[in-house]
C-alpha cells in the first residue's frame, strides 16, 4: 500500500504529491507551521489526508511548546493548522478531536497531555485505513460483476492514510473478485486524476484509462461507463456533496445518462452541522494553475482567471453516498443522521452492512 503520509521519528514524513508521476519524492517536518505549509501547498491533498496531517501537525507543535502558556500555544498550532485549507470539514474534524484530548487531561499535567495528543494523531491515522477498507467493501457490493466505473480527481491511498475512498470502493470489487476496470479523468487545472489516480491504479495493476475532462459526456453517450464512484471534501446533512472542481459536471452527464453517481464519504467528511451544499465555503487558488502547466504560460498574460477549488453538486444527483457505516440513499437527511444514529447504539458494529433511505 502506497504510504501517503507517516509519523515517524517524531516527524512526519509524506510523499511530494506534486511531483507525481515523475519522481516519487518523500519530505520530513519537524515543525507544525511546515505542515500547515505542506497542506496549504499541495503536497499534501485530499480530504481524509488533510485530516491526518493536520492531527500529525499539531502533535509535532505540542511536543515543542514550553509550559508556560501552554493553552495559547495549543490554540495557536490549532489555528494555524484550519487556516490552512478552508473546503475539507476533516481538518476540522481532526483539530477538533484533539482539542477534546487536551480539555479532558489538561490537569493531568503538559506531559501527559503531549503523549495523549501524539496518540490521538497516530489513532487518527490508523482509523482512517480501517475506515476506508470498511466504506470499500460496502461500495463493492454496488458495482457490477464486470463493467467499467468512472473516476474524478483522486480519492485513492494519495488523498487518505491508504486505501482510499472512491478507490478502496473499486480496489474492494476487485479483490472480491469483480473484472472492474477504471476511466479516469484528468482533473484540470491540478491533473489529479492524470498525475496521480492513473499512477495509484497501474501500480495496482487495474486496468485504467485516462481521458480529458471534455470526454466524460462522449464516453456515457457511447455506453462504456457502468458506474461513477467519487469521494467529497466536506458532504452537508442533506447530502449535497464538495468535490474537486468539475464533479457537478460528472454528475449531470451520469443524469443525463442514467448511470449511477455514488459518492465515497467517511462520516468524518459529512458536515452535520451544514444543512445544505450552499453553506459549504469553496476556497479560490492561485490564477497561476490555470495560466499555467509545468510552470510554463499557457494563457494570454493578464488573463483574467476564476480558479474555484471544489463545486457543489446537489443531493438530487447521487444515487447513494457510501460510509463505513454502509450505504445512504435519498432522502439524505434522514438516511445519513439514521446512519451515525444507528451506529452510536451499537458501539463495535461500524462495518455491518446498512442501507438506509
Amino acid at each position: 500500500m502506497i504510504r501517503t503520509l507517516e509519523w515517524k521519528d517524531n516527524q512526519v514524513r509524506m510523499i511530494d504529491q506534486r511531483l507525481l508521476p515523475r519522481q516519487e519524492v518523500y519530505r520530513t517536518y519537524r515543525d507544525y507551521r511546515q505542515v500547515a505549509g505542506a497542506i496549504r501547498d499541495m503536497v499534501v491533498r485530499g480530504a481524509p489526508a488533510i485530516g491526518v496531517a493536520a492531527a500529525m501537525g499539531v502533535a509535532l507543535g505540542v511536543r515543542r511548546l514550553p509550559d508556560r502558556k501552554f493553552a495559547e500555544g495549543f490554540d495557536r498550532v490549532c489555528r494555524t493548522l484550519l487556516e490552512a485549507r478552508p473546503t475539507a470539514v476533516n481538518l476540522a474534524w481532526a483539530v477538533e478531536r484533539l482539542r477534546c484530548v487536551f480539555r479532558a487531561h489538561r490537569r493531568d499535567g503538559l506531559d501527559v497531555v503531549r503523549a495523549l495528543i501524539e496518540e490521538e494523531a497516530k489513532a487518527i491515522y490508523r482509523e482512517d485505513i480501517e475506515i476506508n477498507r470498511c466504506l470499500g467493501r460496502h461500495g463493492a457490493e454496488l458495482l457490477p460483476s464486470e463493467g467499467t466505473v468512472l473516476t474524478y480527481c483522486n480519492a485513492g491511498a494519495l488523498a487518505t492514510a491508504g486505501y482510499g475512498t472512491a478507490l478502496g470502493v473499486i480496489r474492494a470489487a476487485r479483490e472480491d473478485g469483480k473484472k472492474i476496470s477504471v476511466i479516469a479523468c484528468e482533473t484540470r487545472p491540478f491533473l489529479q486524476g492524470a498525475r496521480l489516480t492513473a499512477w495509484e491504479l497501474r501500480k495496482d495493476r487495474i486496468p485504467v484509462t485516462l481521458i480529458t475532462d471534455n470526454m466524460v459526456g462522449r464516453v456515457m453517450q457511447q455506453g462504456k461507463v457502468q458506474a461513477v464512484v467519487v469521494g467529497t471534501d466536506r458532504t452537508a446533512a442533506n447530502g449535497d456533496v464538495a468535490n474537486k472542481i468539475g464533479t457537478y459536471m460528472v454528475a449531470v452527464l451520469a443524469a443525463r445518462h442514467g448511470v449511477p453517481f455514488y459518492v465515497a464519504a467517511p462520516t468524518s467528511s459529512i458536515d452535520f452541522g451544514c444543512r445544505t451544499g450552499a453553506g459549504i465555503p469553496i476556497e479560490e487558488r492561485a490564477p497561476e494553475e490555470v495560466t499555467h502547466l509545468n510552470g510554463i504560460a499557457v494563457a494570454a498574460h493578464g488573463v483574467k482567471v476564476i480558479n474555484p477549488a471544489f463545486d457543489v453538486t446537489p443531493a438530487s444527483l447521487v444515487t447513494a453516498i457510501v460510509t463505513e457505516l454502509g450505504v445512504a440513499r435519498a432522502p439524505f437527511t434522514k438516511s445519513l443522521a439514521t446512519l451515525l444514529a444507528a451506529n452510536r447504539a451499537r458501539p463495535g458494529r461500524s462495518a455491518q452492512r446498512r442501507t438506509v433511505h
